[in-house]
């Protein structure tokens, strides 16, 4: 069956979106045209020019056949599936070698001194995915293992610690999945560590399970993904009402609301994003504190780190850069987060056209977390707008960073 001719707008429309979500005016003024002629041609009351077209294609980071071409739009490059098999088949409840998982179940104690160590590499080692296959489809077994062996009578209280274990565990699982491009496992280890927590009866992990399904769904493409997420982070923050107040209730409060500000964000109502970023996320930073509580990274920094991002995605660069400079991620601890401000920060540059910015910074990244950066959609994405409208000078260099990454010119 033929595959219908779209027409122009809609592809250029479809890749504004695809390319970052980028706001109307934000593309419009790049391109040298108004919104409202962006608009019309978007919604095929007006045909673009050569030239117009040549950049609105230029500035969407795809040549102007694709806006032109009778075949489907193509994905914009994303980063590869890398989740390792022996992880994957972990999960799954298939161990490649069985002999591994001990007769004797291991401690709780040791449970969580395993997952407590995954999970501070996971934070800080440039090297992190490399770091977490070595030790996950093992800790993943006797962690599982645990929790069935501890189930006799008598036995409730470190049952109980062998599921708050399991519960941080299927937490960073949560992350690793959706950084190795497998949201699926993603959504199922977020599950799993809403169960294990629930059957812990522990309501501080309860919210750090449902702050693991906000971000689950919120790097989702479905349309409804995002109110989804805003509605999971309501739950989550609802039921932490029953919990004492204090600085760890806090920062999962906190840590909720933010997933509420990206919802918002992703559903274009800016200012319902900043106001509750000011009066909800802001007040609960300050009563916590700089924290990690349950590896959330919630506090001060991180509520200005959300305002930039609200900003990028609203595409006010020039206010994003300005928050940007006032903020030092040299004291938090995790590497992952320290990657996507920068990366936020690139974004910014290539939204004003900086593309020596752009590129700087994007090297800096290779650097500071190469595994992240070959593993980044964003990251890959901003290469590939580099590469079809850097000027000459610079081509060289953008071409090298592409190939060490995978990426086809």
């Amino acid at each position: 069956m033929e595959t219908p001719r779209l027409p122009v707008g809609e592809r250029v429309r479809y890749y504004r979106r695809k390319n970052g979500n980028r706001k109307q005016a934000a593309v419009a003024g790049l391109c040298g045209i108004t919104e409202r002629y962006l608009s019309q041609i978007e919604n095929g009351h007006k045909v673009p020019s050569p030239e117009v077209l040549a950049r609105l294609a230029s500035e969407l980071g795809v040549p102007v056949a694709a806006l032109l071409s009778d075949e489907a739009p193509q994905q914009t490059p994303s980063a590869p599936l890398t989740s390792s098999p022996d992880i994957v088949r972990a999960l799954m409840g298939h161990q490649a070698d069985r002999s591994s998982v001990p007769a004797n179940p291991v401690s709780p104690a040791d449970l969580r001194e395993r997952v407590e160590a995954a999970w501070s590499s996971w934070q800080s080692s440039p090297i992190r995915f490399t770091d977490a296959e070595s030790v996950l489809p093992a800790l993943i077994a006797d962690t599982e293992h645990a929790v069935r062996a501890h189930q006799p009578p008598g036995e409730a209280a470190v049952r109980r610690e062998a599921l708050r274990a399991a519960a941080d565990l299927y937490g960073l699982l949560r992350s690793y999945c959706r950084r190795t491009g497998r949201n699926d496992l993603s959504l199922l280890v977020a599950d799993r560590a809403m169960r294990a927590a629930e059957d812990a009866d522990d309501p501080i992990r309860v919210a750090a399970a449902q702050w693991n399904l906000g971000h689950v769904l919120l790097s989702t493409d479905r349309a409804d993904a995002a109110a989804e997420a805003a509605e999971t982070a309501a739950h989550g923050i609802a039921r932490l009402d029953s919990v004492s107040p204090g600085p760890e209730a806090a920062a999962l409060k906190g840590a909720l609301e933010l997933v509420s500000v990206v919802a918002e964000a992703r559903q274009q109502r800016w200012w319902q994003a900043r106001e509750r970023l000011r009066e909800r996320a802001g007040p609960m930073a300050e009563l916590a504190g700089e924290s990690n509580r349950q590896w959330t990274v919630f506090g001060p920094t991180n509520v200005t780190l959300h305002a930039m991002s609200v900003e990028m995605l609203a595409g006010e660069a020039a206010e994003a850069l300005r928050l940007a400079d006032a903020i030092d991620t040299s004291s938090l601890p995790s590497c992952e987060r320290a990657f996507t401000f920068r990366l936020e920060v690139a974004e910014c540059y290539d939204q004003r056209r900086e593309d020596a910015a752009v590129l700087v910074h994007l090297r800096d990244l290779e650097v500071l977390a190469p595994e992240d950066m070959a593993r980044s959609p964003l990251a890959h994405n901003l290469i590939v707008r580099l590469l079809h409208r850097i000027r000459p000078m610079y081509r060289q260099q953008v071409a090298q960073l592409a190939e060490r990454l995978g990426i086809a010119a």
